[in-house]
């Protein structure tokens, strides 16, 4: 298709039409998947036109195939049923319309489906997606919840009226989605998306009834796991009933039954917890009281004491065990001063006895010379006619040394 053109030199649309056909034309048959979501079977028409859609992305293709081999598949296939197409790519060339050609149509059993999910299981959880320690505790009392599912359903009145019923000031934020069919998977990414970014929702609750496996793929979408994996606000999946079990409920935080068990674990019993607070005062109030008697226990007890009955008795006791002290010391006192003055007077009357003046009084003398010296010896009183000084008990006088 590589050719000459210009602008002054351009090519006829029609002829850009058969040369895209003619390169269409050169591609071979390829077995396509996809849902069902428009079949056209008109009567007496030879020609059965259906559009493919891939349910994870939105992008469709027409498809064309001869009534016999559609046939062959009418029982068992309807719109929103998963199909695998042997065809062959075609172009229209009038209306430059691509188109498959389909030679073979084959259902996707439930067998197949489920194998495929268990592949998308395994691949996911050796990601991690799956992963525990990823889970986000849920809050304790929520003050606006995200909730995900159909319009006027089942489940969504289930959510609603149980949570009000258990705590009446509880408010939703609410996302009317297709929860099946070739839309549901689109809307309710879209739906998980919004609420994870509104700033007041705490938690999201995702929920639908029962159905088939078909009817819950939806919610094993590759697109809606990674969203809810990678949403901040914590997510429940509350898909189904107990025995369904989508992929959903693995890379949720949490995972209820039904969507009735759902408003029950995200919404706490206004009833319950004003008992479980009754209870904490009740048990609050007896442990006070308990302080309460075994200090006053205490406080008897300790006032009961002799000590807190008179309390003087302990410095009166005291006292007399002052006063005995002080009597005793006063009296070992007294006992060393009077052994003090008669070893005193016995010392007195020893020094008296043996003093000079003592000898004195008795009659004797001391010489003295004018120096002062004590004259001793005859030879020391001097020479004839000098003055010596004589001192006696009565006082002194002057004595002239003769020859």
């Amino acid at each position: 298709m590589a050719l000459q053109t210009s602008p002054e030199a351009p090519l006829p649309v029609g002829d850009v039409s058969r040369l895209i056909g003619g390169w269409i034309d050169r591609l071979g048959s390829v077995w396509v998947e996809g849902q069902i979501t428009q079949l056209s079977r008109r009567p007496g028409a030879g020609v059965v036109f259906l559009t493919l859609r891939d349910p994870s992305q939105d992008i469709s293709v027409s498809v064309t195939c001869f009534r016999q081999v559609f046939d062959r598949i009418a029982d068992v296939v309807t719109e929103g049923a998963r199909v695998v197409v042997l065809a062959k790519p075609e172009w229209y060339a009038p209306r430059g319309q691509l188109s498959l050609r389909a030679a073979e149509i084959r259902p996707v059993g439930i067998g197949e489906l489920l194998v495929r999910l268990e592949q998308l299981k395994k691949s996911l959880a050796s990601e991690g997606l799956f992963a525990l320690d990823r889970k986000k505790p849920l809050p304790f009392l929520p003050q606006l919840i995200g909730l995900v599912c159909g319009r006027a359903s089942a489940a969504e009145r289930d959510v609603l009226e149980n949570a009000r019923r258990r705590w009446p000031a509880v408010r939703f934020e609410v996302r009317n989605t297709a929860v099946q069919g070739v839309h549901a998977v689109n809307q309710v990414v879209q739906a998980v998306t919004e609420l994870d970014d509104h700033p007041d929702v705490d938690v999201i609750i995702v929920a639908r009834g029962g159905g088939s496996v078909e009817d819950l793929l939806p919610f094993s979408d590759e697109r809606l796991i990674r969203a809810v994996a990678a949403c901040r606000t914590p997510v429940v999946s509350a898909i189904g009933h107990e025995p369904d079990s989508p992929l959903l409920d693995l890379a949720a935080d949490l995972r209820a039954s039904t969507p009735t068990d759902a408003a029950k674990k995200v919404v706490p019993d206004v009833g319950e917890e004003l008992d479980r607070v009754q209870l904490l005062r009740d048990r609050a109030l007896r442990t006070v009281r308990g302080l309460l008697d075994r200090e006053e226990r205490g406080l008897a007890h300790a006032l009961g004491r002799p000590v807190m009955e008179q309390p003087r008795r302990m410095v009166d006791e005291r006292a007399s065990e002052i006063d005995a002290l002080a009597g005793r010391g006063r009296r070992v006192l007294g006992h060393l001063l009077d052994r003090a003055d008669s070893e005193l007077a016995h010392t007195r009357a020893r020094v008296v006895a043996l003093s000079p003046a003592a000898t004195l009084e008795r009659g004797y003398a001391v010489l003295q010379r004018a120096d002062g010296h004590v004259v001793r010896d005859p030879a020391d009183a001097g020479a004839p006619g000098d003055v010596l000084r004589a001192r006696v008990s009565g006082g002194e006088f002057a004595v002239r040394v003769g020859e």
